[in-house]
């Protein structure tokens, strides 16, 4: 179990330490998960692309009945304020979130006028130099937008992740690659995924069944803008087993090589070390930038 970090929400117009209890059994947040979130970073004194999370935020409220409540500009001065709570240098991590505390529609559906919302931060280490991951493949599968709001950063795709990662650290690896339900390499349980091979990235083509993560977007804009050849495209799991390198890019750890899918040794290459050092030469550079 991981240790409870140091920890500030902004909720109901004030800072809180700690913990605060905000969901009851009659929220429904609680019974029906009517709960939208982004994350975002603040480390080595920098957060890149907070206001991107910040504005994918409003649009993954919208996407499953709530109502966007701050402009993005508002989170993130809120954000920005919270950081100050931490000595200077904490790896942050910055989780803006709105939750319906009604039901609308037969209770099922969220009455978006109950809509209530908050930013939490809290220590959480980047991950250390070097630190690589193992993967295998998934049976279970991203779902598409007929059947669950994968247009949304939403609390109940969550679950069908962790079944991924349970599944995968029982046979010994610590992540897993999804499918989509046409078959084609989706991302893995908890990030988007790329692999390199004879020369040129490729990255799962966006396919409505993962979201397009910003971290994603930023990582292929500077590749594509340092000259390297990316291509969005649908990879099938043979492309990965025979690629000669693979990496993910998200939130949580940026730039993370693989070093192990199923049986296959692999080491970090250089596509990964340059789209990290691209991602963290841009980071430091401490300025907003646009995502096309």
């Amino acid at each position: 179990m991981a240790e409870f970090s140091q920890t500030w929400t902004f909720v109901d117009g004030v800072w809180r330490e700690g913990n605060p209890a905000l969901i009851g059994p009659r929220s429904h947040a609680f019974w029906l998960c009517s709960t939208v979130f982004d994350g975002s970073r603040a480390f080595e004194g920098v957060t890149p692309d907070l206001d991107h999370h910040c504005a994918r935020l409003n649009r993954s409220a919208e996407a499953i009945g709530l109502k966007a409540l701050r402009q993005a500009g508002e989170i993130v001065e809120i954000a920005l304020e919270g950081v100050k709570k931490f000595a200077p240098g904490t790896a942050i991590y910055i989780r803006p979130m709105y939750w319906g505390e009604q039901g609308g529609a037969t209770q099922v559906a969220v009455d978006p006028a109950s809509t209530r919302f908050l930013v939490c931060l809290y220590e959480s280490p980047m991950p250390p130099a070097g630190a690589g991951f193992s993967l295998t493949l998934s049976p279970f599968r991203r779902p598409s937008l007929e059947v669950m709001p994968v247009n949304a950063k939403a609390g109940c795709l969550y679950p069908n992740s962790a079944r991924a990662l349970v599944d995968a650290r029982e046979r010994g690896f610590d992540n897993a690659v999804m499918l989509d339900m046409l078959g084609n390499v989706a991302e893995t349980a908890t990030s988007n995924i790329w692999l390199a091979k004879n020369g040129v990235v490729a990255t799962p083509a966006v396919s409505g069944a993962f979201l397009n993560g910003v971290t994603r977007r930023r990582t292929l804009k500077l590749l594509r803008e340092a000259g390297v050849a990316v291509e969005e495209r649908p990879l099938t799991y043979r492309d990965f087993l025979d690629a000669d390198e693979i990496f993910t890019s998200g939130n949580a750890s940026k730039i993370l090589p693989c070093t192990r899918i199923d049986g296959r040794e692999l080491q970090p290459g250089p596509f990964a070390r340059r789209a990290k050092e691209l991602y963290w030469d841009y980071a430091h550079k401490g300025r907003a930038a646009p995502l096309v």
